[in-house]
Protein backbone atom coordinates (compact mmCIF):
# COMPACT_ATOMS: atom_id res chain seq x y z
CA UNK A 1 0.00 0.00 0.00
CA UNK A 2 2.82 2.38 0.95
CA UNK A 3 4.53 1.65 -2.37
CA UNK A 4 1.30 2.31 -4.25
CA UNK A 5 0.94 5.73 -2.62
CA UNK A 6 4.53 6.66 -3.46
CA UNK A 7 4.10 5.51 -7.08
CA UNK A 8 0.96 7.64 -7.36
CA UNK A 9 2.15 10.81 -5.66
CA UNK A 10 5.61 11.04 -7.21
CA UNK A 11 4.39 11.35 -10.86
CA UNK A 12 1.85 13.95 -9.74
CA UNK A 13 4.62 15.93 -8.04
CA UNK A 14 6.76 15.85 -11.19
CA UNK A 15 3.77 17.01 -13.27
CA UNK A 16 3.10 19.90 -10.88
CA UNK A 17 6.75 21.02 -11.12
CA UNK A 18 6.64 20.92 -14.91
CA UNK A 19 3.37 22.86 -15.05
CA UNK A 20 4.50 25.46 -12.51
CA UNK A 21 7.72 25.98 -14.45
CA UNK A 22 5.82 26.69 -17.66
CA UNK A 23 2.86 28.69 -16.42
CA UNK A 24 4.48 32.02 -17.34
CA UNK A 25 5.64 30.92 -20.79
CA UNK A 26 3.77 29.98 -23.94
CA UNK A 27 4.20 30.26 -27.68
CA UNK A 28 1.93 32.59 -29.62
CA UNK A 29 1.65 33.89 -33.18
CA UNK A 30 0.71 37.54 -33.63
CA UNK A 31 1.37 40.75 -35.57
CA UNK A 32 4.24 42.71 -34.07
CA UNK A 33 5.83 46.13 -34.61
CA UNK A 34 9.44 45.07 -35.13
CA UNK A 35 12.24 47.65 -34.75
CA UNK A 36 14.21 48.92 -37.75
CA UNK A 37 17.72 49.97 -36.74
CA UNK A 38 20.33 52.46 -37.86
CA UNK A 39 23.79 51.47 -36.71
CA UNK A 40 25.53 53.76 -34.23
CA UNK A 41 28.22 54.45 -36.83
CA UNK A 42 25.71 55.53 -39.51
CA UNK A 43 23.62 57.42 -36.96
CA UNK A 44 26.60 59.48 -35.84
CA UNK A 45 27.58 60.30 -39.41
CA UNK A 46 24.07 61.26 -40.55
CA UNK A 47 23.93 65.00 -39.76
CA UNK A 48 24.05 66.85 -43.08
CA UNK A 49 22.44 69.65 -45.11
CA UNK A 50 19.94 69.00 -47.88
CA UNK A 51 18.61 71.47 -50.39
CA UNK A 52 14.98 70.38 -50.00
CA UNK A 53 12.92 68.17 -47.71
CA UNK A 54 9.13 68.04 -47.67
CA UNK A 55 7.30 69.17 -44.52
CA UNK A 56 5.35 66.06 -43.50
CA UNK A 57 5.21 65.72 -39.73
CA UNK A 58 5.97 69.12 -38.14
CA UNK A 59 7.13 69.40 -34.55
CA UNK A 60 8.46 72.28 -32.48
CA UNK A 61 9.47 75.71 -33.79
CA UNK A 62 12.31 78.13 -33.05
CA UNK A 63 13.10 81.66 -34.25
CA UNK A 64 16.33 83.64 -34.48
CA UNK A 65 17.62 86.56 -36.56
CA UNK A 66 14.80 86.41 -39.10
CA UNK A 67 15.28 82.69 -39.58
CA UNK A 68 12.57 80.19 -38.82
CA UNK A 69 13.39 76.61 -37.76
CA UNK A 70 10.70 73.92 -37.97
CA UNK A 71 11.34 70.47 -36.59
CA UNK A 72 10.43 67.52 -38.84
CA UNK A 73 9.63 65.08 -36.06
CA UNK A 74 12.50 62.61 -35.49
CA UNK A 75 14.05 63.53 -38.87
CA UNK A 76 15.65 66.98 -38.66
CA UNK A 77 14.99 70.71 -39.08
CA UNK A 78 13.60 72.82 -41.92
CA UNK A 79 15.18 76.28 -42.20
CA UNK A 80 13.41 79.31 -43.72
CA UNK A 81 14.54 82.87 -44.28
CA UNK A 82 11.66 84.80 -42.74
CA UNK A 83 12.86 88.35 -43.49
CA UNK A 84 9.57 88.81 -45.34
CA UNK A 85 6.95 87.04 -43.15
CA UNK A 86 4.47 87.19 -46.01
CA UNK A 87 6.77 84.99 -48.09
CA UNK A 88 9.22 82.83 -46.10
CA UNK A 89 11.97 81.41 -48.33
CA UNK A 90 13.23 77.85 -47.95
CA UNK A 91 16.91 77.85 -46.97
CA UNK A 92 17.52 74.13 -46.55
CA UNK A 93 17.02 71.10 -44.35
CA UNK A 94 19.35 69.78 -41.64
CA UNK A 95 19.13 66.01 -41.27
CA UNK A 96 19.30 65.10 -37.56
CA UNK A 97 18.01 61.58 -36.79
CA UNK A 98 15.85 61.46 -33.67
CA UNK A 99 15.56 65.24 -33.34
CA UNK A 100 12.74 66.95 -31.45
CA UNK A 101 14.21 69.94 -29.56
CA UNK A 102 16.69 72.71 -30.38
CA UNK A 103 18.17 76.00 -29.18
CA UNK A 104 20.57 78.41 -30.91
CA UNK A 105 23.33 80.41 -29.28
CA UNK A 106 25.37 82.61 -31.59
CA UNK A 107 25.82 80.64 -34.81
CA UNK A 108 25.68 77.23 -33.13
CA UNK A 109 22.52 75.12 -32.90
CA UNK A 110 22.30 72.53 -30.14
CA UNK A 111 19.85 69.72 -30.84
CA UNK A 112 18.94 66.33 -29.44
CA UNK A 113 19.62 63.37 -31.71
CA UNK A 114 18.25 60.26 -30.00
CA UNK A 115 20.76 59.58 -27.20
CA UNK A 116 23.24 62.31 -28.24
CA UNK A 117 23.45 66.10 -28.07
CA UNK A 118 24.86 67.58 -31.28
CA UNK A 119 26.27 71.05 -31.97
CA UNK A 120 25.79 72.32 -35.53
CA UNK A 121 27.34 75.38 -37.15
CA UNK A 122 24.50 77.22 -38.93
CA UNK A 123 26.48 80.29 -40.02
CA UNK A 124 25.25 79.39 -43.49
CA UNK A 125 22.01 77.44 -42.96
CA UNK A 126 22.23 76.03 -46.48
CA UNK A 127 25.51 74.29 -45.64
CA UNK A 128 25.24 73.51 -41.94
CA UNK A 129 27.75 71.11 -40.43
CA UNK A 130 28.20 69.22 -37.20
CA UNK A 131 31.00 70.61 -35.03
CA UNK A 132 30.61 68.71 -31.75
CA UNK A 133 28.74 65.79 -30.22
CA UNK A 134 28.15 64.50 -26.69
CA UNK A 135 27.47 60.79 -26.97
CA UNK A 136 24.98 58.89 -24.85
CA UNK A 137 23.91 61.79 -22.63
CA UNK A 138 20.16 61.13 -23.06
CA UNK A 139 18.29 57.88 -22.31
CA UNK A 140 17.79 55.33 -25.09
CA UNK A 141 14.47 56.15 -26.72
CA UNK A 142 12.38 54.94 -29.63
CA UNK A 143 9.98 56.54 -32.13
CA UNK A 144 6.25 56.32 -31.50
CA UNK A 145 4.49 53.19 -32.67
CA UNK A 146 0.93 52.00 -33.32
CA UNK A 147 -0.26 50.84 -29.87
CA UNK A 148 -2.64 48.34 -31.47
CA UNK A 149 0.41 46.14 -32.12
CA UNK A 150 2.75 44.53 -29.67
CA UNK A 151 6.34 45.72 -29.80
CA UNK A 152 9.14 43.38 -30.80
CA UNK A 153 12.27 42.74 -28.79
CA UNK A 154 14.49 45.84 -28.76
CA UNK A 155 18.24 45.28 -28.80
CA UNK A 156 19.96 48.58 -28.05
CA UNK A 157 23.34 47.11 -29.03
CA UNK A 158 22.27 47.14 -32.70
CA UNK A 159 21.93 50.91 -32.90
CA UNK A 160 19.01 53.36 -32.67
CA UNK A 161 15.46 52.46 -33.66
CA UNK A 162 14.44 54.68 -36.58
CA UNK A 163 11.24 52.98 -37.70
CA UNK A 164 8.92 50.00 -37.27
CA UNK A 165 7.84 47.25 -39.62
CA UNK A 166 4.74 45.11 -39.02
CA UNK A 167 5.48 41.40 -39.16
CA UNK A 168 3.73 38.18 -38.23
CA UNK A 169 5.88 36.51 -35.61
CA UNK A 170 5.76 33.29 -33.62
CA UNK A 171 7.45 33.81 -30.31
CA UNK A 172 7.64 32.39 -26.82
CA UNK A 173 5.83 34.93 -24.68
CA UNK A 174 6.45 35.63 -21.01
CA UNK A 175 4.88 38.11 -18.64
CA UNK A 176 7.60 40.57 -19.67
CA UNK A 177 8.76 39.78 -23.16
CA UNK A 178 10.73 42.92 -24.02
CA UNK A 179 11.84 46.24 -22.58
CA UNK A 180 9.46 49.05 -23.47
CA UNK A 181 11.52 52.19 -23.92
CA UNK A 182 9.75 55.54 -23.37
CA UNK A 183 9.91 58.23 -26.02
CA UNK A 184 11.54 60.93 -23.92
CA UNK A 185 11.70 64.07 -26.03
CA UNK A 186 9.26 62.95 -28.71
CA UNK A 187 6.34 61.47 -26.82
CA UNK A 188 4.17 64.58 -26.65
CA UNK A 189 4.72 65.45 -30.29
CA UNK A 190 4.21 61.89 -31.43
CA UNK A 191 0.89 61.80 -29.59
CA UNK A 192 -0.11 65.13 -31.12
CA UNK A 193 0.77 64.02 -34.65
CA UNK A 194 -1.48 61.16 -34.19
CA UNK A 195 0.98 65.52 -32.15
CA UNK A 196 22.66 85.33 -23.58
CA UNK A 197 20.91 85.33 -20.03
CA UNK A 198 17.21 85.04 -19.92
CA UNK A 199 15.59 88.37 -19.12
CA UNK A 200 13.90 89.21 -15.85
CA UNK A 201 10.58 88.45 -17.46
CA UNK A 202 9.34 86.68 -20.57
CA UNK A 203 7.30 89.45 -22.12
CA UNK A 204 6.15 87.36 -25.06
CA UNK A 205 5.42 84.23 -23.06
CA UNK A 206 8.06 82.23 -24.91
CA UNK A 207 11.47 80.75 -24.20
CA UNK A 208 13.44 83.96 -24.61
CA UNK A 209 17.10 84.90 -24.62
CA UNK A 210 19.52 86.96 -26.68
CA UNK A 211 20.04 83.77 -28.63
CA UNK A 212 16.60 82.94 -29.98
CA UNK A 213 12.99 82.19 -29.13
CA UNK A 214 11.23 78.87 -28.67
CA UNK A 215 7.64 77.90 -28.01
CA UNK A 216 5.82 76.77 -24.88
CA UNK A 217 6.22 73.05 -25.67
CA UNK A 218 10.03 73.26 -25.52
CA UNK A 219 12.22 71.09 -23.29
CA UNK A 220 15.42 73.00 -24.12
CA UNK A 221 16.27 76.51 -22.93
CA UNK A 222 19.25 78.84 -22.45
CA UNK A 223 20.47 80.61 -19.33
CA UNK A 224 23.66 82.54 -20.05
CA UNK A 225 26.32 80.08 -21.20
CA UNK A 226 24.24 77.08 -20.23
CA UNK A 227 21.77 74.85 -22.03
CA UNK A 228 19.11 73.48 -19.70
CA UNK A 229 17.06 70.48 -20.76
CA UNK A 230 14.52 68.10 -19.25
CA UNK A 231 13.18 64.73 -20.24
CA UNK A 232 10.46 62.64 -18.62
CA UNK A 233 12.23 62.60 -15.26
CA UNK A 234 15.65 64.25 -15.48
CA UNK A 235 17.19 67.73 -15.50
CA UNK A 236 20.34 68.35 -17.57
CA UNK A 237 22.71 71.31 -17.46
CA UNK A 238 25.25 71.68 -20.29
CA UNK A 239 28.07 74.23 -20.14
CA UNK A 240 28.40 76.04 -23.50
CA UNK A 241 31.21 78.43 -22.52
CA UNK A 242 33.34 76.78 -25.20
CA UNK A 243 30.71 76.62 -27.94
CA UNK A 244 32.55 73.88 -29.81
CA UNK A 245 33.18 71.80 -26.73
CA UNK A 246 29.94 71.56 -24.72
CA UNK A 247 30.17 69.62 -21.46
CA UNK A 248 27.53 68.21 -19.14
CA UNK A 249 27.76 69.65 -15.62
CA UNK A 250 24.56 68.45 -13.98
CA UNK A 251 22.24 65.50 -14.39
CA UNK A 252 19.67 65.08 -11.65
CA UNK A 253 16.29 63.43 -11.14
CA UNK A 254 13.23 65.68 -10.76
CA UNK A 255 10.41 63.16 -10.48
CA UNK A 256 8.27 61.86 -13.33
CA UNK A 257 6.01 62.93 -16.19
CA UNK A 258 7.83 66.18 -16.99
CA UNK A 259 6.62 67.49 -20.34
CA UNK A 260 7.71 71.09 -20.85
CA UNK A 261 10.12 73.69 -19.48
CA UNK A 262 9.70 77.46 -19.36
CA UNK A 263 12.45 79.82 -18.18
CA UNK A 264 11.68 83.23 -16.73
CA UNK A 265 14.59 85.11 -15.20
CA UNK A 266 16.21 82.80 -12.65
CA UNK A 267 13.14 80.59 -12.37
CA UNK A 268 12.28 77.39 -14.19
CA UNK A 269 8.65 76.33 -14.56
CA UNK A 270 8.06 72.68 -15.44
CA UNK A 271 4.80 71.43 -16.89
CA UNK A 272 3.99 67.88 -15.79
CA UNK A 273 0.95 65.63 -16.08
CA UNK A 274 0.03 66.33 -12.46
CA UNK A 275 0.93 69.97 -12.04
CA UNK A 276 3.38 72.85 -12.43
CA UNK A 277 6.73 72.68 -10.62
CA UNK A 278 8.85 75.77 -9.88
CA UNK A 279 12.63 75.67 -9.39
CA UNK A 280 15.17 78.40 -8.72
CA UNK A 281 18.02 78.06 -11.22
CA UNK A 282 20.14 80.99 -10.04
CA UNK A 283 22.83 78.32 -9.82
CA UNK A 284 22.11 76.13 -12.82
CA UNK A 285 24.33 73.39 -11.41
CA UNK A 286 22.07 73.06 -8.37
CA UNK A 287 18.39 73.73 -9.15
CA UNK A 288 16.44 74.41 -5.94
CA UNK A 289 12.82 73.32 -5.57
CA UNK A 290 10.53 76.25 -4.76
CA UNK A 291 6.94 75.04 -4.95
CA UNK A 292 4.26 73.32 -7.01
CA UNK A 293 0.70 73.74 -8.12
CA UNK A 294 -1.09 70.41 -8.43
CA UNK A 295 -4.03 69.89 -10.75
CA UNK A 296 -6.04 67.02 -12.16
CA UNK A 297 -4.06 64.62 -14.33
CA UNK A 298 -3.50 66.07 -17.79
CA UNK A 299 -0.81 67.23 -20.20
CA UNK A 300 0.46 70.60 -19.11
CA UNK A 301 2.54 73.34 -20.82
CA UNK A 302 3.02 76.65 -19.00
CA UNK A 303 4.07 80.22 -19.86
CA UNK A 304 4.78 83.05 -17.44
CA UNK A 305 4.66 86.82 -17.69
CA UNK A 306 5.32 89.15 -14.77
CA UNK A 307 3.37 87.71 -11.83
CA UNK A 308 1.00 85.46 -13.80
CA UNK A 309 1.35 81.92 -15.07
CA UNK A 310 -0.91 80.47 -17.75
CA UNK A 311 -1.31 76.69 -17.83
CA UNK A 312 -3.25 74.55 -20.27
CA UNK A 313 -4.42 71.13 -19.09
CA UNK A 314 -5.42 68.52 -21.63
CA UNK A 315 -7.12 65.19 -21.00
CA UNK A 316 -7.65 62.15 -23.17
CA UNK A 317 -5.22 59.65 -24.67
CA UNK A 318 -2.11 59.19 -22.53
CA UNK A 319 -2.82 62.44 -20.67
CA UNK A 320 -5.53 60.86 -18.53
CA UNK A 321 -8.81 62.33 -17.22
CA UNK A 322 -11.29 64.23 -19.38
CA UNK A 323 -10.39 67.74 -18.23
CA UNK A 324 -9.54 70.36 -20.87
CA UNK A 325 -9.01 73.85 -19.50
CA UNK A 326 -6.86 76.95 -19.10
CA UNK A 327 -5.72 77.85 -15.58
CA UNK A 328 -4.54 81.36 -14.67
CA UNK A 329 -2.28 81.50 -11.61
CA UNK A 330 -0.97 84.32 -9.45
CA UNK A 331 2.76 83.63 -8.95
CA UNK A 332 3.61 86.88 -7.17
CA UNK A 333 4.75 84.70 -4.29
CA UNK A 334 6.50 81.81 -5.99
CA UNK A 335 6.32 79.63 -2.90
CA UNK A 336 2.51 79.87 -2.95
CA UNK A 337 0.96 79.90 -6.47
CA UNK A 338 -2.73 80.81 -6.31
CA UNK A 339 -5.37 79.75 -8.83
CA UNK A 340 -7.20 82.86 -10.03
CA UNK A 341 -9.62 81.31 -12.49
CA UNK A 342 -10.07 78.31 -14.80
CA UNK A 343 -11.56 78.36 -18.30
CA UNK A 344 -12.96 75.43 -20.25
CA UNK A 345 -11.16 74.46 -23.46
CA UNK A 346 -11.65 71.79 -26.11
CA UNK A 347 -8.21 70.22 -26.63
CA UNK A 348 -5.51 72.72 -25.54
CA UNK A 349 -1.80 72.40 -26.33
CA UNK A 350 0.73 75.27 -26.42
CA UNK A 351 0.15 78.92 -25.64
CA UNK A 352 1.85 82.32 -25.66
CA UNK A 353 1.38 85.69 -23.94
CA UNK A 354 2.39 89.11 -25.26
CA UNK A 355 1.47 91.89 -22.83
CA UNK A 356 -2.33 91.56 -22.61
CA UNK A 357 -2.74 89.31 -25.65
CA UNK A 358 -3.05 85.60 -24.91
CA UNK A 359 -2.79 83.00 -27.68
CA UNK A 360 -4.05 79.47 -27.00
CA UNK A 361 -3.61 76.52 -29.35
CA UNK A 362 -6.83 74.63 -28.69
CA UNK A 363 -5.95 71.61 -30.81
CA UNK A 364 -8.82 70.60 -33.08
CA UNK A 365 -10.71 73.77 -32.10
CA UNK A 366 -7.98 75.90 -33.69
CA UNK A 367 -6.13 79.01 -32.54
CA UNK A 368 -7.86 81.29 -30.03
CA UNK A 369 -6.85 84.87 -29.14
CA UNK A 370 -7.91 86.62 -25.93
CA UNK A 371 -7.54 89.93 -24.13
CA UNK A 372 -6.02 88.78 -20.83
CA UNK A 373 -5.80 92.18 -19.13
CA UNK A 374 -8.37 91.00 -16.58
CA UNK A 375 -7.52 87.41 -15.52
CA UNK A 376 -11.11 86.91 -14.36
CA UNK A 377 -12.70 87.85 -17.68
CA UNK A 378 -10.52 86.14 -20.31
CA UNK A 379 -13.27 84.01 -21.86
CA UNK A 380 -15.57 87.03 -22.00
CA UNK A 381 -12.90 88.97 -23.92
CA UNK A 382 -12.12 86.61 -26.77
CA UNK A 383 -10.67 88.59 -29.67
CA UNK A 384 -10.57 86.02 -32.47
CA UNK A 385 -10.73 82.33 -33.37
CA UNK A 386 -9.05 80.65 -36.32
CA UNK A 387 -10.75 77.33 -36.98
CA UNK A 388 -10.10 74.52 -39.45
CA UNK A 389 -6.54 74.07 -38.16
CA UNK A 390 -5.16 71.68 -35.55
CA UNK A 391 -3.06 74.12 -33.53
CA UNK A 392 -0.04 72.91 -31.51
CA UNK A 393 2.25 75.78 -30.43
CA UNK A 394 2.94 79.48 -30.93
CA UNK A 395 5.67 82.12 -30.70
CA UNK A 396 4.42 85.74 -30.40
CA UNK A 397 6.97 88.22 -31.78
CA UNK A 398 5.36 91.53 -30.85
CA UNK A 399 3.61 92.16 -34.17
CA UNK A 400 3.51 88.77 -35.82
CA UNK A 401 2.63 85.34 -34.50
CA UNK A 402 4.30 82.08 -35.52
CA UNK A 403 2.06 79.01 -35.17
CA UNK A 404 2.64 75.34 -35.89
CA UNK A 405 -0.05 72.69 -36.29
CA UNK A 406 -0.49 69.21 -37.69
CA UNK A 407 -1.34 70.61 -41.11
CA UNK A 408 1.51 73.10 -41.33
CA UNK A 409 3.01 76.41 -40.25
CA UNK A 410 1.10 79.73 -40.18
CA UNK A 411 2.00 83.38 -39.60
CA UNK A 412 -0.42 86.05 -38.44
CA UNK A 413 -0.17 89.82 -38.23
CA UNK A 414 -1.75 90.97 -34.94
CA UNK A 415 -0.69 94.63 -35.13
CA UNK A 416 -4.40 95.48 -35.31
CA UNK A 417 -6.18 93.28 -32.75
CA UNK A 418 -9.49 94.10 -34.38
CA UNK A 419 -8.28 92.65 -37.64
CA UNK A 420 -5.79 89.83 -37.08
CA UNK A 421 -4.76 88.44 -40.46
CA UNK A 422 -3.06 85.29 -41.68
CA UNK A 423 -0.17 86.49 -43.82
CA UNK A 424 1.50 83.23 -44.90
CA UNK A 425 1.40 79.46 -44.57
CA UNK A 426 3.63 76.47 -45.21
CA UNK A 427 1.41 73.47 -45.73
CA UNK A 428 2.15 69.88 -44.83
CA UNK A 429 2.50 67.54 -47.80
CA UNK A 430 0.90 64.14 -47.23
Amino acid sequence: MKKLIINTIFPLFILMVLVSGCEDKFTEQYLSAEPVYMSYKDFREAVKSESLHTLVNPGKIYYKDNYLYINELMKGIHVYNNTNPASPQYAGFITIPGNVDMVIRGNIMYADSYIDLVAIDITNPASSKEVARLKGVFPYSVPSYDPTYRVGVIDDTQGVVVDWTIKKVRREVQQIDYPVYPVYFGSELANFAQSSDAGTKASSGTQTSAAGIGGSMARFGLVGNHLLAVDNSTYYNFNLTDALNPTIETKTSMGWNIETMFLSGTNMFLGTTTGMLIYDVSDVTKPVYVSNFWHATGCDPVVVQNNRAYVTIRGGNRCGSIINRLDVLDVTVLKSPILMRSYNMVNPYGLGIDDDVLFVCDGTAGLKVYNASDPYLIAEKQIATFKDINAYDVIPLGKSLLMIGTDGFYQYDYTNLNDIKQISAIKVVK
